[in-house]
């Protein structure tokens, strides 16, 4: 078990294997509703070098998760460059946390009390037309699917 580092997050996260994905940030003490969580943070770099870092690990054919979020049009935050924590926390189609942008920052917020123990989990809200990536959350009203469903 790993700790999330000192001034990340208000709160005490920690980082233990995950039945969703390989690993997942647990809460260690009990999250109040609507609070700020934790940062989304990493390397800002401009959407063109995120499609190219991603085209870059495809081509050398290398199974490993990607950590861009896009911010803005042009801003995309890449945590796997000095990243906070946060690019751990696994999708749920039934997440307990939700994403805010603000003032150009990313940050998760609790949306229910959330217990000591708990996964944290957030919507990844793939887009419907990108490439399908099989959802494991096991929630009642799972999708499926990371990406959103076409209407």
């Amino acid at each position: 078990m790993t700790r999330i580092r000192r001034g990340a997050s208000p709160f005490r996260l920690v980082v233990r294997r995950s039945r969703i994905h390989q690993r997942g940030v647990f809460a260690a003490a009990p999250i109040p509703a609507r609070r700020r969580v934790i940062e989304y943070a990493g390397e800002r770099i401009t959407h063109e070098e995120a499609v190219e870092r991603y085209l870059r690990l495809r081509k050398a054919g290398k199974k490993t998760s990607t950590y861009l979020f896009h911010v803005r049009r042009n801003v995309v935050v890449d945590g796997s460059v000095g990243g906070s924590g946060a690019e751990i926390i696994n999708h749920s189609c039934r997440p307990n946390l939700i994403t805010r942008r603000i003032r150009g920052r990313v940050y998760y917020f609790s949306r229910r009390l959330i217990s000591a123990g708990e996964e944290l989990t957030v919507d990844y809200r793939f887009a419907k037309n990108a490439e399908r990536v099989r959802c494991r959350c096991g929630a009642p009203n799972c999708r499926g699917t990371i990406n959103l469903k076409g209407r």
